[in-house]
């Protein structure tokens, strides 16, 4: 029964990669044909190595836009763009293959869900405009976001409404057919583009066809890539790697954690960096776990990663038999198809639970903008700087708590936020609400011997480092500087909550001493300042 919903699922997927691929390698400014042999590739290596049974790795449009802002930048001539692209793929494979080799699986959350949101949105503007000169059948000069969208209206007069007709009609139908999940509303639109245009003669009255796809591989030279060029692939290849990253573990995980199936992250860091591996061995565009196509093989029933393998082999077989009727597509049609697939990231609502929540809503503002005004490339570059900023600035600028006891119990929380806990006289207690690191520990430190000294009547003071698992050379100093500036005041200082691998760093510096005036809790850490005093 499972391999029979798979084999449903995966006939309905390949009538969705089939347009996808063909539109994100319009998106990318490369021939269908490497979109296409990489959905093939990518599909077929994932559902060897990975483990989601509802991914689906093919071309996705981030990685199609950022590809498209590199190439952009590189002299006219097919070869040579193949040649880089293939270049960049196939680093951006090694690099999840070293992530992985690294046991660096903690980067799938390298980039904030507040920033990889913004930057969607962003995105999914920037594509859809980029998407109306192909709807409306002109030709405007090659620009930023805001100089294609003028010269589109400025074009007004001369659109070419055939093309407009065929595009929204296209885009209507797929809107219409994506709350029916069972549908396979990209194939039908597909199916309909191609006999109308056949029927109609479309391309007769001026509407752009896709025409012949070759999907032979060609030869490449490997030593006409400078190495000036293959720098410039190698540096694409990080923001590449970055955002299929950030979109295939998000696509992975909000579908594994619906069923409750279990992850590994290293593995789909290795299954990534095959299917990229192989997507450049046929050519191919870099490939991913894409939200529309994965969602649509959960929505038709997939039972396992059999469906992503039976929809490759369905592809690759749609494409042979097919060939002289994909070529009669029309361009609006596929425009249509990429404008229906990031409709979920048009969607304003991830953005406005922000605001509701006041929280990361100008940061998720700023990867939206920083895409729109700087471009895609730049744009990315931005939203990873964002995601770094975000996390400095909330661990450089933690708060600092002071603890009281609540009645005779061993149980010490944050006296400003509970009024009922009681403080110890003559000990201040306090707790850092961030890791100690070297962007916030002399602040820290610093704050905490500013706000003891201004109490009168303290004589003794207990630090809680249950937030600071390890802390670097930095926090280690600005520690021992505080243990002796205050010892020197005539305060005696305690720890508590104090992690082994501190304690052991501070034998290592030769600061056995503090260590032996930590506990393993703010009671007795407390209990053992009261002692001395009796």
């Amino acid at each position: 029964m499972k391999i029979r919903a798979d084999i449903v699922a995966g006939l309905a997927i390949s009538g969705l990669m089939l347009p996808e691929a063909v539109a994100y390698a319009s998106i990318a400014g490369v021939a269908p044909g490497h979109a296409i042999l990489a959905a093939i590739a990518g599909a077929l290596v994932y559902a060897l190595a990975g483990r989601s049974r509802f991914a689906i790795v093919s071309a996705t449009s981030s990685s199609a836009a950022i590809l498209a802002a590199s190439l952009a930048t590189l002299p006219a001539g097919e070869g040579m763009r193949t040649l880089f692209m293939v270049s960049a793929v196939a680093i951006t494979g090694l690099l999840f293959l070293l992530a992985w080799a690294g046991r660096l699986g903690g980067l799938t959350g390298f980039i904030s869900h507040p920033v990889l949101r913004g930057f969607a949105f962003g995105l999914a503007i920037t594509i859809s405009v980029k998407q109306l000169p192909v709807l409306t059948g002109t030709h405007p000069p090659a620009g930023n976001l805001i100089e294609t969208g003028i010269a589109v209206l400025r074009a007004a007069p001369h659109w070419h409404w055939p093309s407009l007709a065929v595009g929204l009609v296209a885009l209507a139908i797929l809107l219409v057919l994506r709350r029916l999940p069972m549908v396979p509303g990209a194939l039908i639109v597909l199916v309909s583009g191609v006999a109308a245009s056949g029927l109609l003669d479309l391309a007769g009255h001026g509407v752009a066809v896709v025409g012949p796809i070759v999907l032979a591989p060609e030869a490449l030279a490997l030593p006409a890539l400078s190495y000036a060029r293959m720098l410039e692939a190698a540096q694409l290849a990080v923001p590449l790697a970055l955002i299929l990253l950030a979109e295939s573990w998000g696509t992975m995980r909000a579908l594994a954690l619906r069923h409750g199936d279990i992850l590994d992250p290293g593995r789909e860091l290795r299954a990534l960096g095959l299917a990229n591996l192989g997507a450049a061995l046929v050519q191919g565009m870099p490939v991913g776990a894409g939200l529309s196509a994965s969602a649509a093989n959960e929505a038709s029933g997939a039972g396992s990663r059999v469906a992503g393998a039976i929809a490759a082999a369905a592809l690759g077989v749609l494409v042979l038999f097919a060939m002289p009727l994909v070529a009669l597509l029309p361009q609006p049609v596929l425009a249509a198809v990429v404008i229906a697939a990031l409709a979920h990231s048009l969607d304003p609502r991830p953005l406005r639970r922000l605001w509701a929540l006041d929280r990361d809503q100008y940061i998720a503002l700023a990867a939206a903008l920083g895409v729109l005004l700087l471009g895609v490339l730049d744009g990315m570059l931005c939203a990873i700087l964002l995601s770094l900023a975000a996390l400095v600035q909330r661990f450089g600028n933690a708060q600092l708590g002071r603890l009281g006891q609540l009645g005779d119990s061993h149980n010490f929380v944050d006296a400003d936020r509970h009024p009922e806990a009681r403080p110890i006289p003559g000990i201040a207690i306090w707790r850092p609400a961030a890791p100690l690191f070297f962007a916030n520990a002399e602040r820290m430190f610093a704050e905490i011997a500013a706000r003891t000294l201004a109490q009168p009547g303290v004589r003794a003071v207990v630090i809680s480092l249950e937030e600071s698992i390890d802390i670097d050379s930095t926090a280690l100093d600005a520690l021992l500087d505080f243990d002796r500036a205050m010892q020197a005041k005539g305060f005696r200082v305690h720890y508590a909550r104090m992690h082994d691998r501190v304690r052991d760093l501070l034998h290592a510096a030769g600061a056995a001493s503090v260590a032996a005036r930590s506990d393993y809790s703010v009671a007795d850490a407390a209990a053992r300042l009261e002692s001395q005093d009796a």
